[in-house]
């Protein structure tokens, strides 16, 4: 049976990317070597690590505009504290629009004030603050771009008129953006890009260097930035499952192409959610996610057989967080428009039934 895996992560990935990946770490390119265990000092994966981070600027439109692409360990979550110690020197506004916001901002507060320029906390997150200002003589803006537990997303960014941060873990690479309005972008790649392990950052240069504390080497991103992404020993196998998958999507024809693909899946996901009376979308329609959406089951007698259904049609990953409950359809680049086709009809067949 064909599994439909709408996971929030780690995400779904192309099939032909696990396949390069699985035959990669029995033997590279017929060196006779398998992927996990050349140097990563050797020439085969420098050009790897190269490449990957090419494509990474490439795809987003920031070739010859001043900004380095790394991949380092950690997760996104170590970039919570990564930023604010590299950037953070008096004060820092931060969009409290969800949950990684809200640890962003309790990591960045270790090192200095923090204010919250808007905050969506107080309806649990279910819509992206609005209205908001961001005072100029602050050191930079902080917002989360794709709220996964919550299914929010910002469809409009604002103009800063100080650096702009954004942590797009899990919309990275879903849609066409002016990539250039932000000076730092972060992303775990596990959520739309390669297998745990990696964390994408690409960051303008000219906005480093100008903090007065002293910086650990590990937490440098001028450090990162001299060494190639290769100051430790880099997760081998997450940047080579990510180069994949950046090829992949070029080879579709980039973001823009992919984005056409997310609006299909998420039109018909959202529709159905609003026309099938068994079911409730959490999220403020205007703020909807095209990578995640979130939904409840009107009638608690039903679950049980709709998860039965779920099971017999081989669909995988559904369950809601805890902080949201329900239901969350989380719809990656790598996942098939049928996957959707087949969760939609399983969710109208349960109203046939009801």
């Amino acid at each position: 049976m064909k599994i439909h895996n709408f996971s929030a992560g780690p995400c779904i990935l192309p099939q032909s990317v696990l396949l390069k990946a699985s035959e990669a770490v029995m033997d590279l390119d017929n060196s006779g070597l398998s992927l996990i265990e050349i140097s990563h000092r050797s020439k085969a994966f420098v050009d790897i690590m190269e490449n990957a981070r090419a494509l990474a600027l490439e795809l987003l439109g920031l070739e010859g505009k001043g900004y380095k692409a790394l991949f380092l360990q950690g997760g996104a979550s170590t970039q919570f504290l990564m930023v604010a110690l590299n950037l953070l020197e008096k004060r820092a506004g931060y969009l409290n629009s969800g949950t990684w916001a809200d640890k962003a901002i309790k990591e960045a507060k270790i090192y200095d004030d923090i204010y919250e320029v808007g905050s969506s906390k107080d309806a649990n997150y279910n819509y992206i603050p609005k209205g908001y200002d961001i005072p100029s003589d602050y050191d930079y803006f902080h917002c989360t771009s794709n709220n996964t537990i919550f299914g929010t997303q910002i469809k409009t960014f604002p103009n800063s008129p100080i650096p702009m941060v954004c942590d797009m873990s899990s919309d990275i690479f879903s849609r066409t953006l002016d990539f250039s309005k932000f000076d730092l972008i972060y992303a775990g790649a596990q959520k739309n890009m390669g297998p745990a392990g990696a964390t994408l950052v690409v960051i303008k240069e000219d906005i480093l260097g100008k903090v007065s504390r002293k910086i650990p080497s590990m937490m440098d991103y001028k450090k990162h930035i001299a060494s190639g992404s290769m100051f430790n020993t880099p997760p081998v196998f997450a940047v080579y499952t990510s180069m994949l998958t950046l090829e992949w999507l070029k080879g579709l024809g980039g973001i823009s192409a992919i984005e056409k693909e997310n609006e299909k899946k998420a039109r018909l996901m959202y529709s159905e959610i609003d026309l099938n009376p068994l079911f409730k979308g959490f999220a403020t329609k205007e703020d909807r996610s095209s990578m995640n959406a979130t939904f409840t089951l009107e009638n608690e007698n039903l679950k049980e057989t709709f998860e039965t259904m779920l099971k017999e049609a081989g669909i995988n990953g559904l369950n809601g967080h805890r902080s949201v409950g329900g239901y969350r359809a989380s719809m990656y680049n790598a996942l098939p428009l049928d996957s959707v086709k087949v969760l939609v009809e399983v969710m109208s067949e349960l109203e046939s039934k009801a």
